[in-house]
Formats: C-alpha cells, structure tokens, sequence
C-alpha cells in the first residue's frame, strides 16, 4: 500500500522558517522522483522542488518566489525528503504536498503519480 506522509507544517512569522518532511513507502522509492508543491488559496497548484531518488539529482521551480528559499534534501536510508523553507512571506502561505512522480527530469515539478494529504503552511505575525 502506498503511503505518503507530511509532517512539520504550522504557524510561522514572516522571515521564519520551517521544515517539512515526508516519508513515503509501499512503492520503489529509488524508481521515483520525490518532491513537492504547493496550492495557495485561490491559485494554481505550483510545483516546489523535486529530486530523483537514484542519484540526488534535484530541480527547482524556475520562477522567484521560491529560488534561493528553499532547500529539497533526502535520507535514501529512512526514505524521506525534507523541505527546508526560509525566510518565509505571506504569500508562502499554502497546503504543501509531497508527491512521488515517474517522469524524467523538470517535468516531476509537474506531474506526480502519487501524493500525501498535505501539510498547511501559515505565516502570519
């Protein structure tokens, strides 16, 4: 059975940080690329950042608001990928997803086969 589980969502202030983390299993870890995304209220799902499980190969949305910010990394032994967020805004204010995907390359940032039920972020002073 396939399970995707988040874990250290919550409340922060503006310029904070936080640390989210994921740990999947019931499917071939190393055959995936492990990532998330992000949907806003009222916007379109965005993807995050994702890496490919064989070899650490990581990808990050291309556009700004989260470059420079965040920080994908991975422990191949439990099988988990953390999302490191800082310096938050309002604006990164969203339900984050962990998502498991099989395509190759950006398109993980994308498409995703399988996903969690999400971790809410709020900022806010």
């Amino acid at each position: 059975q396939v399970q995707i589980v988040e874990s250290g969502g919550g409340v922060v202030q503006p310029g904070g940080s936080l640390r989210l983390s994921c740990t999947a299993s019931g499917f071939p870890f190393e055959d995936y690329t492990i990532g998330w995304y992000r949907q806003a209220p009222g916007k379109e799902r965005e993807g995050i950042s994702c890496m490919r499980s064989a070899d650490g190969r990581t990808y990050y949305a291309d556009s700004d608001s989260v470059k420079g910010r965040f920080t994908l990394t991975r422990d191949k032994r439990k099988n988990t990928v953390d999302l490191q967020m800082n310096t938050l805004k309002r604006e990164d204010r969203a339900v984050c997803y962990c998502a498991a995907s099989s395509e190759v390359g950006r398109l993980c940032l994308s498409r995703y086969t399988y996903r969690g039920t999400g971790a809410t972020v709020t900022v806010s002073s």
